[in-house]
């Protein structure tokens, strides 16, 4: 169950607790699902409660506990907990979580892409300048990605215009140009320096490069092993980054809707930074024989590495598989 997904539910929850008489409030036309924040558990946290005390004439907290009852019987959904002052945590059984793992596994790098922007067109009005044209180019690949269709134009008055680089990022190369240019927030001025260039952990890119050669180096030494990718057993040691893989469509379509590609490359930096510490647990050690620990490990890995470069090839960077 994605965030999507779950966030539907949740409007459901909703609907189902009007007909039934327990809140008179007009059903919203969203529900904001996504990672609990501090103080928060389970995989996700909404604050639809919060949204709707006021029109509900009730207490957050009371709002909540309706919500709980009615999320609570949905397959899928193993606990729901309130925190706060009414924030509704969900956590979803392995089943749930297994699935976004298989889903990725059989959509590959196009786990994500949609067709909710389908017959929509997005006018992008640029300034001749590099960062600009950068971002634009990379938000029309991310609009095709949920079906839409983007236009780049330069003339005024223009639409989009992101702080520009104070110096030439093509010294950088291609990819760390990019990376440059798209990973900063549009309001952010970027900085073009050798710091994009370094091959460690401190380099955000090559975190995320790395995470995906690692990814891959795994899969190949498993099939050394004669062993696959199995999405069966449990999912507790990689809740964290099975939430942020089902999180990707979410990310996807909210960089495409805002013109905002630095919101995918914080998202595949995330990804990467929960991937890296797992991938050690993945492959058997010693005489150890592979176990269906391992394959659903090696599931997750396999999913995140698909992520990764879904997600750089939409910001038009090369995914090596090996670095």
């Amino acid at each position: 169950m994605t965030p999507v997904e779950l966030s539907r539910t949740v409007l459901h929850a909703v609907r189902r607790a009007v007909d039934d008489g327990e809140l008179a409030v007009a059903v919203p036309e969203r529900a904001v699902v996504g990672v609990p924040g501090p103080g928060g558990c389970g995989d996700y946290a909404t604050n639809i409660a919060l949204q709707l005390a006021r029109p509900a004439g009730q207490p957050a907290v009371r709002v909540a506990e309706v919500l709980r009852g009615y999320l609570g019987q949905v397959g899928g959904i193993e606990g729901v907990e309130i925190t706060g002052p009414g924030f509704l945590n969900i956590r979803l059984d392995d089943g749930a979580a297994l699935d976004v793992v298989r889903r990725i596994l059989r959509e590959r790098e196009r786990y994500g892409h949609s067709r909710v922007m389908e017959g929509q067109a997005v006018s992008l009005r640029v300034p001749y300048e590099v960062r600009a044209e950068a971002v634009a180019d990379a938000v029309v690949r991310i609009v095709a990605s949920q079906g839409g269709r983007g236009e780049v134009e330069h003339r005024e008055p223009v639409n989009l215009r992101p702080v520009p680089a104070a110096e030439d990022p093509s010294v950088l190369g291609a990819d760390a140009a990019l990376w440059a240019l798209l990973s900063p927030a549009a309001h952010d001025r970027p900085r073009v320096s050798a710091e994009h260039l370094v091959q460690r952990e401190c380099n955000p890119l090559f975190r995320v490069r790395y995470a995906h050669a690692r990814t891959r180096a795994v899969r190949r030494n498993a099939v050394d092993l004669g062993f696959g990718a199995e999405a069966r057993g449990s999912l507790s040691e990689s809740q964290q980054l099975v939430s942020l893989l089902a999180d990707h469509p979410r990310v996807l379509e909210a960089a495409a809707r805002h013109r905002a590609p630095d919101r995918l490359a914080r998202h595949l930096v995330a990804v990467a930074d929960a991937v890296l510490p797992m991938v050690p647990t993945v492959l058997p050690r010693g005489d150890e024989k592979p176990s269906a620990a391992h394959r659903t490990r090696l599931a997750v890995a396999e999913a995140a590495g698909a992520v990764l470069a879904g997600g750089l090839s939409l910001l038009g960077i090369d995914a090596p598989d090996h670095l």
